[in-house]
């Protein structure tokens, strides 16, 4: 008589057991690979908008470094447009480099460089000036610009170059 305990009534017998088996497994395989090729498509997804991002911001920022190279020339305007204010000199070369500063001023404008507004009595702000020396003043509170020694430029939200200021100290 044959053993009824060895073998589980609701068990498939031992041949369709593992060809189930091997399906279960198939599957399994078959969803880990659906699942790395989802996170393979996320990657791609955040590679992509990554390099979108890239080159908007390198595009933005592609003439920093000229207009940098620039801002020598147009500070030198500027001293000869001062010397010439000193001298008293109003004729056609002072009104000639006025209209040149202005010029370059409107170019640089256009590709997004704009100057850092910046006058005695504006409050000292380290992300937009630079302190090259501290002077006690009793014309503007301490921590404000008392002189302004060279122009700041930014293009567009990035500075380019901090102004270079005097701030009052206490006195």
């Amino acid at each position: 008589m044959p053993d009824d305990t060895s073998i589980p009534v609701d068990a498939p017998p031992p041949a369709e057991a593992t060809e189930l088996d091997a399906v279960r497994a198939k599957l399994d395989a078959t969803e880990q690979q659906l699942a790395n090729f989802k996170l393979a498509v996320a990657d791609y997804e955040n590679a992509r908008k990554r390099t979108v991002r890239d080159a908007e911001i390198n595009k933005k920022y592609a003439a920093e470094s000229f207009a940098r190279d620039l801002l020598g020339a147009l500070d030198n305007l500027d001293r000869a447009l001062s010397a010439a204010k000193a001298a008293g000199d109003t004729g056609p070369l002072a009104t000639g480099v006025a209209a040149t500063a202005e010029q370059f001023l409107g170019v640089l404008k256009r590709h997004g460089v704009t100057r850092i507004e910046c006058d005695k009595g504006t409050v000292f702000d380290p992300n937009l000036h630079q302190a090259v020396m501290e002077q006690p003043s009793t014309d503007v509170a301490p921590g404000e610009v008392v002189q302004v020694l060279q122009q700041g430029f930014q293009l567009h939200d990035r500075v380019i170059r901090p102004a270079s200021v005097i701030v009052a100290s206490n006195v």
